[in-house]
């Protein structure tokens, strides 16, 4: 199985299929997983299969870290067009999450103030006060919602906590305003015993309710780009994307697709 466990604080530049050149920005421990969610399509692979033994970067880890990285790139005259955080789990679950994104937000307009700061979030924290006012001061709050199914987020997003409330996390997107982009991933195949194809009426329809009344500026649905932990799924196809990207923008919501 292939697995991608990313460096901390910084990675990259890489090519992202939805941000640009994008420099990474990760909040976990650097030599293993730590999640709030236990996705079967995650290319960090398993919880269970990496746990991490070395701490988070603090947050004053993470400003030097940034700056220096920042500092070069525009020296040789590449600056990025997005500073992302991700990783290898849940951002928005270091306790100083807000601090380093105000840190950020300094550096990014001393030295790329063109580029923009983005959040790749499950949305399990956005109930915090704190989190949520850091993530209104970014320009693109991307926020996980692949169904509102409750078995089906048991069966392919496996929140660690017993107490995850999908209705909660709706009303928590609804709270930004519409300051907030929705990310939902299709596709299909099986997991054990388990049908894991979200991409027909059954779970779209449902989610499409859902995106009305939260209201995001934007919605991106893409499909899985590389290996699973979970043999057993499959992309979703790009006729079947076009059709739910339709959907969305016959609701008067900006929707893009990643094949």
């Amino acid at each position: 199985m292939s697995t991608r466990i990313y460096p901390a604080p910084i990675y990259g530049p890489v090519h992202s299929r939805r941000l640009g050149l994008s420099l990474g920005i990760n909040l976990l421990p650097p030599d293993g997983k730590s999640c709030t969610f236990d996705c079967i399509y995650c290319e960090c692979g398993f919880n269970k299969d990496f746990p991490p033994r070395q701490p988070r970067p603090t947050r004053a880890e993470v400003a030097a870290a940034l700056e220096a990285q920042l500092r070069k790139m525009r020296e040789e005259g590449a600056v990025p067009d997005v500073l992302t955080f991700a990783g290898n789990g849940e951002p928005t679950s270091h306790p100083d999450f807000a601090g380093i994104i105000d840190d950020t937000v300094g550096l990014r307009n001393e030295y790329c103030p063109e580029a923009k700061i983005s959040v790749l979030s499950n949305s399990t924290f956005i109930h915090r006060p704190a989190v949520h006012d850091a993530l209104m001061k970014v320009d693109n709050n991307i926020l996980k919602l692949d169904t509102v199914s409750p078995e089906y987020i048991r069966l392919v997003d496996r929140p660690v906590s017993p107490h995850y409330e999908v209705g909660k996390i709706i009303a928590g997107m609804k709270a930004f305003g519409g300051h907030v982009i929705v990310q939902t991933l299709f596709m299909k195949g099986k997991t054990g015993n388990g049908d894991v194809d979200n991409t027909g009426d059954e779970f779209v329809r449902p989610w499409l309710e859902a995106l009305k009344e939260i209201a995001p500026q934007e919605v991106m649905i893409y499909t899985i780009d590389r290996e699973t932990p979970d043999h057993g799924l499959e992309k979703a196809t790009p006729e079947e994307l076009d059709r739910i990207k339709a959907s969305v923008e016959q609701a008067g919501i900006a929707c893009q697709a990643s094949y």
